[in-house]
């Protein structure tokens, strides 16, 4: 199953292409290999000189640095090693470390491509081309969309006025100003962990300004907490006498000092944090020996594209955990799915951050990623997108991306708008509430109406292109709607200066606001139009299909549902029409990994904490009715994302599901805390696997027992007891995976189909109860035909990703990462 998915050989991803670069030329193994050369009376090869960049491909390089491995003739003595870039001397940068390897940082780097060389004994020279961008970016990911508003020390109110208006700008947590690219002077500071844990507080202790200031009032500052975990640490001070200690994972126990990097990158801002001894020196080539080689990624949530740069969301602070331990943590507001919804340049900043830490820090043994929501989005298209990233993930609140999850919202909008045309009420008039939400239910695929309300109110808005009035469900009973009379757009930018829909051809040259626009240098626009392609469809859609052949609704019912149940424009326009894509993006999502790719996700290893978020109307013993407030995670997520694995590569055996419910979406007692745990465990067996073996049989073979699928029964109130049988699990209401939209219209769960195939409409698929009358109507409804769910989606394809996108829209594989070549 595996290898018949394989496409013909694309390009390589950056961490795979890198380890292809090392076990390259190593002089490992050679032993037999010599032997039986030296007895068949033939001459082995002499190793030859090689240089070889160690954090990233030598074409991918960043902010006018690399690390750099040169590896020796086997003759060749060290002091005789020359290197120079671009004909400048760097020999004094390079020297044998302590792992054996002669390394070095080579700085001042132009943009563009350097010629690197290296001579050794005997006259033996080698060459490697660097190819250097920007720390402020882009690399990969294309044309960097503006405008694009930089952070400031101190948050700046609105100015200007009309289409040259410009927002409020946030806080950037830095002192230096910004430059054109948003780029502001990295900046480091020490903390130290108190002692005093247990009425302590994890809140930054460095909180930004909030409040830009006013004609009136100036920015309002936010102090620190009176009671932090950690507090500013002055190395030329006496040493706090609250001062904790801290044992890493290698049981070396240091004073809990951690240093926070503070810094920009492909204009998000980001901060990195570890444990560090002020007393003593750290390189890349020889970092300090609390950190233990280890990097925890922290994606944020939500999901946006507003143009302010802004700090990331998620505080260093709430990761003691993992720093106490020895592991690098870091975050960037560009991996923040609230900031940023162009994936491909998210997962470029990771790799952008990941090159800064290996240049910065020294090497990285493995890198784990994290996150909930769109946090979770982040980490699988990471694995999806750019597979090698990312060694694991752990994720809660799971969605496998984006693209796919936009299937729910936009259906749930038009349902819930469906819902309340007069065409349904007239349907439903005789019906009590309970019934026709009974109904609802039934066609939505979720265990009551709660859901697609949420999906209404919290994203529902969240396509549209430019100013719009926000349409809310009022009543989570009846599902009434009403409109909020303010104004607003998503690029967090003045209204005046972004397109308005209602006056298209007057501000079309003015930014728009949507995923697909924000995301436009993947998908390209629309040929003479402003507008980004897109991937929303519902042509063939029938919605209710299942809750028709059930009997939970009605021929008339069903009917008249598709009948006015409509699409939106590129504006998110409501309109009578079906939502049409464009075929160009529908490819490009599926080719560069956009559509979550169970291929690239089994090269992963993870670990999905999956709660209940399915009702805040039905909710688990233990809970309040309400507490869920937009219950929009849905237990069925995770089975799309095991579904698309089994699919693509024979099982989802990389995937490991753990289950609960009681306590909402927070995993109970220890359960990340032991996720964590576990996949150091397991990343740990995998990266001892040196083998030849193919990555995705790798993570497999290096899986512990312990992170075997389990769940927590909600009954259960010490939420301690792993019931490891998957037939009882799925017999609980509160942990058995429900239906979306698209499911009950007969799709599949992997829910990978963007755009269906089509096919003539079949009486038989109606169970006898659609009448001549209401068939002919629903031929006329679907005139060109309805989805056939046996075949694949329109454009969909095995993904071919990484893709590089800086020559435009659509992207083209990599090819091999640049090798160094004799002289």
């Amino acid at each position: 199953m595996w290898k018949s998915m394989q496409p013909g050989r694309p390009g390589l991803g950056v961490s795979a292409a890198i380890a292809a670069l090392l076990a390259a030329g190593c002089g490992g193994g050679s032993g037999d290999a010599g032997d039986s050369q030296a007895q068949a009376g033939r001459i082995q090869p002499e190793k030859t000189l090689e240089i070889r960049t160690v954090s990233n491909r030598a074409d991918l390089v960043t902010d006018g640095d690399a690390l750099v491995e040169i590896v020796l003739p086997e003759r060749a003595a060290l002091p005789s090693l020359k290197v120079a870039v671009n004909g400048r001397d760097v020999s004094d940068a390079f020297a044998q470390r302590a792992d054996g390897r002669v390394t070095g940082l080579v700085t001042g780097l132009s943009v563009g491509s350097n010629v690197l060389t290296a001579q050794a004994g005997g006259g033996r020279r080698a060459q490697l081309t660097l190819t250097n961008a920007t720390r402020g970016g882009p690399v990969y990911s294309g044309t960097q969309v503006v405008p694009f508003f930089c952070a400031t020390p101190v948050p700046q109110p609105t100015g200007g006025t009309g289409e040259n208006a410009t927002p409020a700008t946030n806080a950037s947590g830095l002192q230096g100003q910004p430059d054109a690219q948003c780029n502001i002077a990295t900046e480091y500071k020490l903390y130290y962990r108190s002692t005093a844990s247990a009425n302590c507080t994890f809140g930054l202790p460095d909180p930004s300004p909030s409040v830009p200031p006013t004609a009136t009032a100036p920015a309002a500052s936010v102090p620190p907490p009176s009671n932090a975990c950690f507090k500013p640490y002055d190395p030329a001070g006496p040493q706090p006498l609250d001062m904790a200690t801290t044992t890493t994972d290698d049981d070396r126990t240091v004073p809990y000092i951690v240093r926070v990097e503070r810094g920009t990158m492909n204009r998000g801002i980001y901060d990195i944090a570890v444990l560090f001894d002020p007393a003593r020196p750290w390189s890349a080539t020889a970092p300090q020996a609390q950190w233990n080689g280890k990097v925890y990624y922290n994606f944020g949530a939500s999901t946006g594209q507003p143009r302010r740069q802004v700090r990331p969301a998620t505080a260093w602070t709430s990761l003691s955990a993992q720093i106490g331990r020895g592991w690098l943590v870091v975050m960037n507001s560009m991996t923040d799915s609230a900031r940023n919804s162009n994936r491909v340049l998210m997962s470029e900043t990771v790799m952008m951050m990941k090159e800064r830490i290996g240049d910065g820090y020294g090497p990285i043994r493995y890198t784990m990623g994290a996150g909930c929501s769109g946090g979770s989005i982040n980490s699988n298209m990471n694995a999806s997108i750019n597979p090698g990233l990312l060694d694991g993930i752990t994720t809660t609140c799971t969605y496998p991306d984006s693209e796919t999850t936009t299937l729910e919202v936009g259906d749930c909008v038009l349902l819930v708008d469906a819902y309340q045309k007069p065409q349904m009420a007239s349907l439903w008039g005789t019906l009590t509430q309970a019934q026709v939400n009974a109904k609802k239910a039934a066609i939505n695929g979720h265990p009551d109406q709660s859901a697609c309300h949420a999906w209404y109110n919290a994203f529902g808005s969240n396509g549209r292109a430019g100013v719009y009035q926000p349409r809310l469900v009022a009543d989570n009973v009846t599902g009434a709607i009403v409109q909020r009379p303010t104004p607003t757009n998503n690029c967090e930018m003045p209204n005046s200066a972004v397109y308005d829909p209602a006056r298209p051809a007057a501000t079309a040259h003015l930014p728009r606001c949507n995923a697909w626009s924000w995301a436009e240098p993947i998908w390209g626009k629309v040929p003479g139009s402003p507008a980004a392609q897109d991937t929303r469809d519902n042509v063939g859609v029938q919605y209710g299909l299942k809750a028709l052949q059930d009997g939970a609704i009605s021929g008339e019912e069903f009917v008249t549902l598709n009948e006015i149940v409509g699409g939106i424009d590129r504006d998110s326009t409501p309109r009578a029409q079906r939502t049409t894509a464009d075929m160009a993006a529908l490819e490009t999502a599926y080719r560069a990994g956009i559509v979550a790719s169970g291929r690239q996700l089994a090269k992963t290893a993870i670990i999905d904490m999956r709660g209940w978020d399915d009702s805040n109307i039905n909710v688990p013993p233990g809970q309040t009715p309400g507490t869920n407030a937009i219950p929009i995670h849905h237990q069925w997520f995770s089975f799309a994302v095991r579904d698309r694995i089994a699919a693509e590569a024979g099982d989802a055996n990389n995937q490991a599901l753990w289950r609960f419910a009681r306590t909402g979406l927070t995993p109970p007692g220890t359960m990340a805390l032991d996720a964590f745990l576990t996949m150091d465990q397991w990343l740990t067996a995998l990266k001892a696997d040196t083998s030849d073996t193919p990555l995705h049989q790798k993570v497999r073979q290096a899986r512990p027992a312990s992170s075997r699928d389990f769940c927590l029964l909600p009954g259960d109130a010490s939420q301690s007891v792993k019931v490891t049988d998957q037939a009882v699990c799925d017999a609980d209401p509160f942990l058995k995976p429900s239906l979306s939209p698209r499911q009950v219209a007969g799709g599949p769960r992997r829910e990978d189909v963007l755009k269906c195939q089509l096919k003539p409409v079949n009486d038989a698929d109606y169970a006898g109860r659609l009448d001549a009358g209401q068939l002919a109507r629903l031929r006329a409804v679907f005139s060109t035909g309805v989805c056939d769910w046996s075949q694949p989606g329109m454009g969909q394809q095995v993904a071919v990703s990484p893709l590089n996108f800086s020559a435009g829209p659509g992207g083209v594989p990599f090819g091999p990462a640049p090798a160094s070549v004799p002289r």
